[in-house]
């Protein structure tokens, strides 16, 4: 399947690109964003992360074709601060984040992330990881496994499903994604299979996210994305649950919002604030987009930008 960049435009505008600026794209996936992105800045530089080798390797020559004024990054982007760092910057104009899984990985059966595909349990975007989903899946316990499926998936049958998975891996171990859907399917009633959807798509989410790291890993970029802008630089993040989107929101939130203070101690001068929000309600995708990707349906963008007065 073609890979469709998400609200494509509308994040290429909320970045405000300057053609001799210095961007980073924190999730190269197949190129759309920075595609875009270097076609506005002939003059300037881009680097991009991503922490599969093979998004690298295909979205180069798609790169090459816009500008050679770019750099791929093999690395999770909580490294973003350091790895730039490292090429001598200290601040760029622009970042943008465009979280998930890219239609490639999920469309790959052999990367194990769809619940809709016969593979092995994988889901790792690095390749060179160590920790999968085949060793979530038969390694952790009851209560671990509970933990994961209803923090990072939000299930409300979490305990059943832990328990039915390890009840099935005391036989043998789960292998496939269709093992562990069978699995996942067996512990919940007549009343939730009927419903739309698919019955394992929180406990993969939730797997996905723990084998990645992936709230985690976000949690720092953002702190790490948010030092790197120069006054007036901006930082874009497109989230697609809502565990992302509440953790990108609270942290452009709480550096863009005057602190609470007592007004009955006197205070020194006004405080200035250092961000300011692109949006207080996240864009979405149009009725065009969602008829020509399904997958943006759930995409929220959201964008901050360093005020001018404001220095590192």
């Amino acid at each position: 399947m073609e890979h469709i960049s998400v609200l494509l435009k509308e994040t290429i505008d909320m970045l405000n690109v300057k053609e001799d600026g210095i961007y980073v794209d924190c999730t190269l996936g197949r190129g759309g964003h920075s595609s875009e992105i270097l076609k506005r800045c002939s003059h300037g530089h881009l680097y991009c992360f991503d922490m599969d080798q093979k998004a690298i390797e295909e979205s180069t020559p798609r790169l090459e074709k816009v500008g050679k004024n770019f750099t791929c990054i093999h690395a999770p982007f909580e490294q973003i601060k350091e790895r730039i760092n490292t090429y001598g910057v200290d601040q760029v104009d622009g970042i943008v984040m465009d979280l998930g899984v890219s239609s490639p990985q999920f469309d790959d059966a052999t990367r194990g992330f769809s619940y809709r595909e016969d593979a092995k349990l994988d889901m790792r975007m690095d390749q060179s990881a160590l920790l999968s989903a085949h060793d979530v899946v038969n390694a952790y316990s009851l209560e671990e496994l509970k933990k994961v499926f209803r923090e990072y998936g939000e299930e409300p049958f979490a305990y059943k499903i832990a328990k039915a998975i390890i009840k099935r891996r005391e036989d043998h171990p789960i292998e496939t994604t269709f093992e562990l859907v069978d699995t996942i399917k067996s512990a919940l009633p007549n009343s939730v299979l009927k419903k739309k959807g698919h019955p394992a798509k929180k406990v993969f989410q939730a797997i996905r996210i723990e084998v990645n790291q992936e709230l985690s890993q976000l949690k720092k970029a953002l702190i790490e994305g948010l030092k790197l802008l120069k006054p007036g630089g901006r930082m874009v993040v497109i989230t697609f649950h809502s565990l992302e989107d509440r953790i990108v929101k609270n942290a452009f939130k709480e550096v863009s919002t005057p602190k609470k203070v007592d007004k009955r101690i006197p205070q020194q001068g006004i405080e200035k604030i250092e961000y300011r929000l692109l949006n207080r309600k996240p864009v979405v995708a149009s009725v065009q987009e969602l008829e020509h990707n399904p997958r943006s349906h759930s995409a929220k963008l959201r964008g901050v930008e360093r005020n001018e007065n404001e220095k590192n």
